[in-house]
């Protein structure tokens, strides 16, 4: 009997993560004539974009005054169409051995990439929500009253949504379905918001004009309904004043808990959560080993999809030497050269 040989991959460049800042990383590779592979662990490219806000507008994206999580996604994978990047998706990468000029990664999958270089573009790592500690939660997740993404707005058309947190999601969807939801309330244990000055002034206009409605000192207390159908919330000051709130969808924006999984172990340095890194090359502790995008730390560092786009160039050409020891790389703007293929 054969046995199924393992599927192995040789490239220049192994990027993990196919966020925005995998993506723009590819597309530097490629500028540069540098084979790459994205490697992710979800079934789509697109990291937290695509999985948790595909119909959130972003405000910061240079040229976009809002694009949507999910267009700025498919505009980035349209900009590495050229190359011909291959994807690995649906698995995430378990080992990591070598050094410098010869990397080999495994997946989860059994896959093997061999790599003169690795750019880790993984975001947070592996993500998930932070869930309020509420009886009878489970019931009420699976059945959607209580949702921790938005991936359609038009799911809470003509519905009563309770919008929990004080950070930018939660002020940032109060203000998105204010236009779809039949009315939209947003609970904070406090009247100070950690959200963008611009988004702050939106959310008191449309309190003013009665779009939205604040409730300030409350937390969630407890969830009705019946068969995991939400009726409502209870909530309570911090002396124990409950006020109910009828409801049909309740979303908590807590923030992630986050986890490096397996990049833990590979003998990088790390710190928080996060992987230090050389601002001029975005190279790790480990030689040929760089990170860009959430998960690259130095000082200074702004969590910006466009700061991950100009690390994502940064590791590109900190790499072309790697590669190509012996050939000088005369940079030259887009302008000049266009889109080298092939």
């Amino acid at each position: 009997m054969t046995m199924p040989s393992t599927p192995t991959h040789v490239t220049d460049v192994a990027i993990i993560g196919a966020g925005p800042a995998g993506l723009f990383a590819a597309f530097e590779c490629g500028m540069l004539k540098l084979k790459c592979i994205l490697i992710d662990a979800l079934d789509e490219i697109g990291g937290q974009c695509a999985a948790l806000y595909p119909e959130k507008p972003i405000y910061d994206i240079p040229a976009h005054p809002a694009i949507e999580g999910g267009a700025l996604i498919d505009a980035l994978d349209r900009q590495i169409a050229p190359f011909g990047v291959p994807r690995l998706l649906g698995r995430r990468v378990e080992s990591l051995e070598g050094t410098r000029g010869g990397f080999r990664l495994g997946t989860s999958r059994g896959d093997v990439i061999h790599a003169h270089a690795v750019i880790i573009a993984a975001g947070a790592g592996a993500f998930g929500p932070n869930r309020p500690p509420l009886a009878g939660l489970d019931a009420y997740e699976r059945s959607g009253g209580v949702q921790y993404f938005v991936r359609r707005r038009a799911d809470f058309a003509d519905r009563d949504v309770l919008i929990a947190g004080g950070g930018d999601s939660a002020v940032d969807w109060a203000l998105s379905l204010r236009d779809v939801a039949r009315s939209v309330r947003l609970v904070h244990r406090r009247d100070r918001f950690r959200a963008a000055p611009e988004s702050l002034r939106q959310l008191d206009e449309a309190v003013a004009r009665g779009e939205i409605e604040k409730i300030i000192g409350y937390q969630l207390h407890g969830l009705h309904g019946t068969d995991g159908q939400l009726t409502g919330v209870d909530l309570a000051t911090l002396d124990g004043t409950l006020k109910h709130v009828a409801c049909d969808h309740l979303l908590p924006f807590f923030g992630l808990a986050t986890d490096l999984g397996p990049i833990a172990q590979w003998g990088l340095d790390t710190l928080r959560g996060t992987i230090p890194v050389t601002p001029s090359t975005c190279e790790s502790s480990l030689p040929g080993i760089f990170a860009v995008g959430d998960i690259a730390a130095y000082p200074g560092k702004l969590k910006l999809i466009l700061q991950g786009f100009t690390e994502g160039a940064m590791a590109a050409h900190a790499i072309h030497p790697i590669v190509h020891p012996d050939t000088a790389l005369h940079f030259e703007y887009s302008t000049s050269k266009g889109v080298p293929v092939g």
